[in-house]
């Protein structure tokens, strides 16, 4: 009888409040996405892992042959993600050093759910999976790879809303209950543009800024939106924090530049300038979505379409 797989399973995720001081200690509000990313593991030839990657159509579009005695990259069609990829296998050896010791041979198939341009979290999501495989800390695996606050390996777990900081640069979390009770209002727009957090990180640390008191303030900008009980109170909370982020990073705001018309707020998430945007307007979803189209925007999601925010933690295989 044969094998099955084993099977992990990881949740995209969106980053709505606390975007870059998050990582100076601003509490950050953020959400699992519907969609994610499985890594199956399969028995293969000896001494080799070969690593295969699907993209949301189930075409591949990456693979690679990987020593398991000094976990180094032997074939691949893409140099940059394989020395990643061994980068990322070579650091969970480091904290278990039992990891793929013995010369059995394994395949592995990751999955993603959604495009990659998305910006949901490719990375998170891998990172997740290879730390539930290996039995490692995956916020410390996130450290000694691709870095940042941790917020989006939280949510890849996550079955629920969360908030989420760093206190002494440890991710505390919690799991939120209260969702926007207006949230029929809440759109997500995707800009057609996945944007690099880490180089929108290094410039962030590279300008003359107030790290801690950008941090405080924009703690009580995510207070105020995740508690929100009236459309206008979000609205304005997201305003002041795209107003503060805006003059942090000396960029110009993403409805200026692109929604000045729009009967309503929109607010970037994650890095700024691309990946998507939460809009947010007393106009009906389908005014709400009119109007983009009209703007060339045709990736338009719901809140209930995106955001995983029941107790499930890993969907049932699909």
């Amino acid at each position: 009888m044969e094998t099955p797989p084993l099977r992990y399973y990881a949740h995209g995720k969106l980053l709505l409040s606390g975007e870059y001081a998050v990582l100076d200690g601003a509490l950050a509000w953020a959400v699992p996405t519907k969609y994610g990313q499985w890594l199956e593991i399969f028995p293969d030839s000896p001494g080799m892992i070969v690593w295969q990657a699907l993209d949301n159509e189930e075409i591949p579009w990456f693979e690679a042959t990987i020593k398991l005695s000094d976990l180094t990259v032997i074939q691949y069609n893409d140099y940059g993600f394989a020395t990643r990829l061994a980068e990322i296998l070579q650091a969970v050896r480091k904290q278990n050093p039992n990891f793929l010791k013995s010369n059995r041979g394994i395949k592995a198939v990751t999955r993603l759910e959604f495009p990659q341009d998305w910006g949901l979290g490719s990375s998170s999501t891998l990172i997740s999976l290879i730390a539930q495989w290996a039995e490692v800390d995956a916020y410390k695996l996130l450290a000694d790879t691709f870095g940042g606050s941790g917020y989006d390996v939280a949510c890849a777990q996550s079955g629920t809303p969360i908030l989420f900081n760093l206190e002494q640069g440890n991710p505390v979390w919690e799991a939120v209950s209260h969702l926007p009770p207006f949230k029929e209002h809440v759109c997500f727009v995707y800009l057609g543009k996945k944007q690099n957090s880490r180089e929108g990180i290094a410039r962030y640390r590279k300008l003359d800024i107030d790290y801690p008191k950008l941090a405080s303030e924009i703690t009580l900008c995510t207070i105020t939106m995740q508690a929100a009980q009236r459309l206008d109170t979000l609205q304005q909370s997201m305003e002041w924090h795209e107003n503060l982020i805006s003059s942090a990073l000396e960029l110009e705001k993403v409805k200026d530049r692109l929604f000045s018309d729009f009967k309503g707020s929109v607010k970037s998430l994650g890095a700024w300038g691309g990946d998507f945007v939460m809009a947010v307007s007393p106009l009906t979803t389908a005014e709400v979505m009119a109007y983009f189209e009209a703007k060339g925007y045709h990736t338009l999601l719901t809140w209930d379409e995106l955001v995983l925010d029941g107790n499930c933690i890993s969907p049932n295989p699909s």
